[in-house]
């Protein structure tokens, strides 16, 4: 089974990013039966979900691009295509629709914090949603 291993310069980081352990809709098939489009996604939903349990009410969790200068993309919806492809939808940070498609051997994503929309009550946790679906 996989492992994971997190190390930080503050010890109540270590507690608060600590992977939770696999839910069992994640565990249930072993690695070796997963596409690595499929064991990505996995992953990602529950790094964004752990991340967005760490928000306040006024962030959403949106990604930046770590090798272009595309900028952010507000994390609307993640899925995959078998074999090997992971995709990402959501909005710019000009406020328009976009679309990531990656090859899972070129996967970087760095999640952020940036303000929910003044015009919406509360932040729209996409992680929570993403967590269910791997129920399905």
């Amino acid at each position: 089974m996989p492992k994971v291993k997190e190390v930080h310069t503050d010890p109540s980081e270590v507690e608060a990013t600590k992977a939770k352990p696999l839910p069992a809709e994640v565990d249930a098939r072993s690695v070796e039966q997963k596409s690595p489009a499929q064991w990505a996604y996995e992953r990602l939903v529950l790094y964004i979900k752990n991340f967005e349990e760490r928000l306040d009410a006024d962030h959403e969790v949106a990604m930046g691009f770590t090798d272009t200068g595309a900028g952010v993309l507000k994390i609307e919806g993640i899925g995959f295509f078998d074999p090997d492809i992971v995709t990402f939808y959501g909005i710019d940070g000009g406020g328009a629709r976009a679309q990531l498609v990656q090859h899972v051997t070129q996967l970087n994503v760095m999640l952020r914090a940036v303000p929910k929309p003044q015009e919406v009550d509360a932040p729209r946790r996409i992680g929570f949603q993403l967590a269910a679906s791997l129920e399905d």
